[in-house]
C-alpha cells in the first residue's frame, strides 16, 4: 500500500488537513507530520516513490477521489503536484538545521526521531561531560531565540558554576504573610519559555506538534551540562494540539527510559498572559503565583525557580542544541554573520503571497525576505510597513528593507528581531492607528508592577486618540515622545520598555498618518479630567 505523509500541524489542520487524512485512509497508509512550514500550499500531502517523496498541494479531500484514479503519481495531476519537495524554491533556498525533521518525521515515533539524526546529540554530549559540553554551545555562538539574544554558553556556564540549592536575598523573608520556602533545595532546574505570545509566530508550536523530541533531547543536554535533576516546559493554553503531542512524546520517553530516572520533564500551561513570556514572571506563575516580573539583581541563573539556580531558554533556543552537539560547534559557527551565528527560524506572516517559516542563516535582508522569497503582498499592493518582533517590533519602511536580518543590525536601526516574526502590510494600513494598537496592547498585557508600563500605555492610547481626533496635534505629538522616553528607560521590564518602538517608529517614519484627523467611532467621547 503507498505511503502518503499528511501534516496535522495546526496550519493544516485549520484548512482540512483531517478531512484530506480521512479521504484517504482506506486507500493509503497516511502518516501524519508536522508541517514543512509552507502554509499557502497547506495541506500538503506527500506520496512515497522509490526514488523518494513527490508532493502535492493545497489538496483538499474532495480532490482525492481524482488523485486516487490518477495513481498520484501520474502528471495529469499538474494543477497540484509539486514535486520533490526540496526542490520548492521556498524549501531549496533554507537552510534547515532546528527544523530539518518537521514535516518528514512522525513526531511520535522514536525510532524515526533516531532514523533522522535524533539522539545522536545527547550520545555526544554523554561522551564529552559537562564543562565541554558546556564549552561547545559557546563556541558555537548559540543565542537566545526568544528576543534577547543573550549567549545560550554563558547562561549554562552560569548556572553549572552556582552552587544548587535555595538562595534569596535574606533568608527567611517573608512574603504574604508566610515564609517564602519551595520543594526543591540543593537543586537546578532547566525551564523552556514555550509561551510564544508575539503576533506572526509559530515555530515553537510547529516544533511542538512536529518534532517534540528535539525539545526532550534539548533540555536533556542542558541538565547533563548544568547538573540539573528536573525540566518544567511553560506552554501556550491556546496550543491544544501542541500541548497533546508534547504530553504523549514525554510520556514515550519515559518509557523508553530517556526521562525519568535522572532528568524528567513536566509541562506546565499558562493561563495566556503576555507578559509571562519574560522569565521572571514565567518563573513566578510556574510556582503558582500571578505572573508578575521580579526586579533584578539577582539573576535567574543563581536565584531562579523554587529559589534555585536555573537556565530559561526559549524551546527554538533548546531544540537548536542537539544539532550543534550532533553536527559540531565549528559547523553552526560557520553559518551567520557578525555575532548572529546560526540559523534562524524566521516567520513569514502577515500581507503575503507566500507566508510560512523559512529556516536560513543571519544575513539575509528584509527586502529579500519579504519580496523575494515571500513573494510580495497576497493583495498584490505595495508594501508600506513591516513589522519584525512581534508587538513590541518596530515598523521598518521600504528604505529600511536593506537591513540584514542580523541582531546587532536591527538594534542599529531601533529595531529588535524577537522571536523572529514578520508582518508585512501593505499601503493600506493607517500607522496612526498601529501605534494605538501598541499602547493599548501594553495597556492590557501589563502585569501592573511598574508605573511606566501600567500607566504610561493608558496615557499613551490616550494621546493618540487626541492626536486622531486633531486635537491640540504637536503639543500631543512631543508629549507622546516624552512618554515613550519614559516609558523605555524606566519601565521594569521589556514589555513598558519596548512599546515605545512600534510607536516612535510609526511617529518617525509616517508622520502623515498623525496629522489626519479622523478619530475612531468609540474615541468620539468627552475626555476625562486628566485631558489636555
Amino acid at each position: 500500500m503507498t505511503r502518503i505523509y499528511v501534516p496535522r500541524d495546526a496550519a493544516a489542520l485549520a484548512v482540512g488537513a483531517d478531512d484530506v487524512a480521512a479521504a484517504l485512509a482506506a486507500h493509503a497508509d497516511v502518516v501524519r507530520t508536522g508541517s514543512r512550514g509552507l502554509f499557502w500550499l497547506e495541506p500538503m500531502i506527500e506520496v512515497a516513490t522509490p526514488t523518494g517523496r513527490i508532493a502535492y498541494g493545497p489538496v483538499a479531500a474532495a480532490d482525492i477521489a481524482a488523485l486516487l484514479a490518477d495513481g498520484l503519481l501520474t502528471a495529469s495531476a499538474t494543477h497540484l503536484r509539486l514535486g520533490v519537495p526540496e526542490q520548492i524554491p521556498f524549501l531549496a533556498r533554507q537552510t534547515r538545521l532546528t527544523f530539518a525533521r518537521c514535516g518528514i518525521v512522525d513526531p511520535l515515533s522514536l525510532d524515526d526521531y533516531r532514523a533522522h539524526g535524533g539522539m545522536a546529540g545527547l550520545d555526544t554530549a554523554r561522551a564529552l561531560g559537562p564543562a565541554a559540553t558546556v564549552q561547545a554551545v559557546t563556541a558555537s555562538g548559540l543565542r537566545g531565540r526568544g528576543g534577547a539574544g543573550f549567549p545560550t554558553g554563558i547562561k549554562w556556564k552560569t548556572v553549572a558554576d552556582a552552587p544548587p540549592g535555595r538562595k534569596f536575598p535574606g533568608e527567611g523573608r517573608e512574603l504574604r504573610g508566610e515564609s517564602r520556602t519551595f520543594p526543591g533545595g540543593g537543586r537546578k532546574f532547566i525551564v523552556c519559555n514555550a509561551d510564544e505570545g508575539d503576533s506572526g509566530t509559530y515555530a515553537d508550536r510547529m516544533l511542538l506538534e512536529g518534532d517534540p523530541f528535539s525539545l526532550i533531547e534539548g533540555m536533556a543536554i542542558a541538565a547533563l551540562a548544568v547538573g540539573a535533576t528536573k525540566g518544567y516546559v511553560y506552554t501556550r493554553s491556546e496550543y491544544p494540539q501542541a500541548i497533546a503531542t508534547f504530553d504523549q512524546a514525554l510520556t514515550i520517553a519515559r518509557a523508553a527510559g530517556l526521562l525519568g530516572q535522572d532528568f524528567d520533564i513536566e509541562q506546565r500551561q499558562g493561563a495566556g498572559a503576555y507578559v509571562c513570556g519574560e522569565e521572571t514572571s514565567l518563573l513566578e506563575s510556574l510556582e503558582g503565583r500571578r505572573g508578575q516580573v521580579r526586579a533584578k539583581p539577582p539573576l535567574p541563573a543563581h536565584v531562579g525557580l523554587f529559589g534555585c539556580p536555573t537556565v530559561i531558554n526559549n524551546l527554538v533556543t533548546l531544540a537548536t542544541v542537539p544539532a550543534i552537539l550532533r553536527d559540531g560547534a565549528a559547523a553552526y559557527q560557520a553559518i551567520g554573520m557578525g555575532r548572529s551565528r546560526g540559523t534562524m527560524p524566521i516567520q513569514l506572516a502577515g500581507n503575503l503571497r507566500h507566508a510560512g517559516l523559512f529556516e536560513a542563516g543571519f544575513g539575509l535582508t528584509l527586502g529579500e525576505l519579504v519580496n523575494d522569497i515571500g513573494g510580495g503582498t497576497l493583495s498584490g499592493r505595495p508594501i508600506r510597513a513591516v513589522q519584525v518582533g512581534g508587538p513590541l517590533g518596530a515598523y521598518f519602511p521600504a528604505a529600511l528593507f536593506d537591513t540584514p536580518f542580523d541582531y546587532e543590525a536591527f538594534t542599529a536601526r531601533d529595531g529588535l528581531i524577537g522571536h523572529g516574526g514578520v508582518v508585512v502590510f501593505d499601503d493600506t494600513v493607517d500607522m496612526a492607528r498601529q501605534a494605538r494598537f501598541a499602547m493599548e496592547f501594553c495597556g492590557i498585557e501589563s502585569c501592573g508592577k511598574c508605573t511606566p508600563c501600567r500607566i504610561g500605555s493608558v496615557r499613551g492610547m490616550e494621546t493618540v486618540d487626541k492626536i486622531l481626533a486633531g486635537r491640540n496635534v504637536d503639543a500631543n505629538l512631543e508629549l507622546l515622545r516624552d512618554l515613550c522616553h519614559t516609558m523605555k528607560f524606566g519601565s521594569l521590564c521589556a514589555l513598558g520598555g519596548f512599546i515605545p518602538f512600534p510607536v516612535l517608529s510609526a511617529m518617525n517614519f509616517f508622520p502623515e498618518d498623525f496629522r489626519q484627523a479622523q478619530p475612531l467611532e468609540h474615541d468620539r467621547t468627552e475626555w476625562s479630567v486628566h485631558s489636555a
